[in-house]
């Protein structure tokens, strides 16, 4: 068994196990928060096979752990700035982190002091800011936590009123570390979507319609054929995903979309039960749905397939 599906086996058991473990229990137990970090800096120096295996589980069972944003991104982004006391503080899972790229808010840096906001950032106690060139790090003067749909996946709006920021080096990995988020989410998503299409394959075996397993028909047969060549067509994007922008892009448009129609179709096969509050199939929708907008939406991902293919535009 090859390590990343050693890790898959481990880290499924983990969360059906122990659902309400905290980021630090998992990451005592299982060592995920330091999966990516440098092994000189306390970490396991995995790469990105590792890395989406972790996610794909992660996803399938809609866990709220910060992986993507602290062991993902936030590690990255602290590698590139040779930012060792952080690094060793991500692996150990002592304290969790968030980024905050370009765009992401509407900040202003004058001297060491930051000012301005951003209306929607993952939950991490560290904030990684990416502003005018740099990679700081500041304290938020007010974190206000959003009441949003998709309860897996938190989100806070922060507002900094002249804070002092502490000067981690410049800003030029911003673009890898979207790549890197990008390509984490992408195997989230194909992990939802693979238990998606598990769930509405099950209860197409055991709900009976006119005497006989409504999975014997003809509709719902094509149904979840489709969903299948999306899971597993997405599964090859998401793990090509780590490699440069121009897969993360391939990745971030077609896992979103093929998430979306595999939660979709996972209600429909469902039926009545598939729209109750009391079945989980309403949550891989609005996690799928909450996805498809972390990053950019699937069209952002193809303009800038668009302006590799075609060059930009004139």
């Amino acid at each position: 068994m090859s390590l990343p599906d050693e890790l898959r086996a481990v880290v499924r058991d983990y969360l059906a196990g122990r659902p309400g473990a905290s980021w630090r229990e998992f990451a005592r137990d299982v060592g995920v928060a330091g999966l990516l970090v440098p092994e000189e800096h306390g970490g396991a120096g995995c790469g990105p096979a590792e890395m989406a295996a972790v996610a794909e589980e992660l996803g399938r069972a809609l866990s709220p752990h910060p992986f993507l944003q602290s062991a993902v991104m936030a590690v990255e982004a602290a590698a590139a700035c040779g930012a060792s006391d952080l690094l060793a503080a991500l692996a150990e899972g002592a304290a969790t982190a968030t980024v905050v790229l370009p765009g992401d808010g509407e900040l202003r840096l004058e001297g060491d002091l930051l000012t301005g906001t951003v209306p929607y950032a993952l939950e991490g106690e560290l904030v990684l800011l990416y502003v005018d060139g740099l990679l700081v790090e500041a304290v938020p003067t007010r974190r206000e936590p959003y009441p949003t749909m998709d309860e897996s996946r938190p989100l806070a709006r922060l507002t900094f009123d002249g804070v002092r920021v502490r000067r981690l080096g410049d800003g030029a990995s911003w673009a890898r570390v979207r790549d890197l988020g990008v390509a984490a989410l992408a195997a989230e998503q194909v992990g939802g979507a693979r238990r998606c299409l598990e769930m509405a394959v099950e209860h197409a075996k055991l709900r009976h319609q006119f005497g006989r397993p409504i999975g014997s028909f003809q509709a719902i047969k094509h149904k979840l054929a489709d969903v299948l060549l999306l899971v597993e067509s997405a599964r090859s994007a998401a793990l090509a995903a780590a490699r440069d922008g121009v897969f993360a892009a391939i990745a971030g448009s077609y896992c979103t979309e093929a998430y979306l129609r595999a939660a979709g179709e996972n209600i429909q096969v469902h039926g009545g039960i598939g729209i109750t509050w009391e079945h989980p199939a309403h949550r891989y929708f609005k996690r799928a749905t909450s996805d498809a907008q972390l990053f950019c939406p699937p069209e952002a991902h193809r303009a800038r397939l668009a302006a590799h293919v075609f060059g930009p535009p004139a």
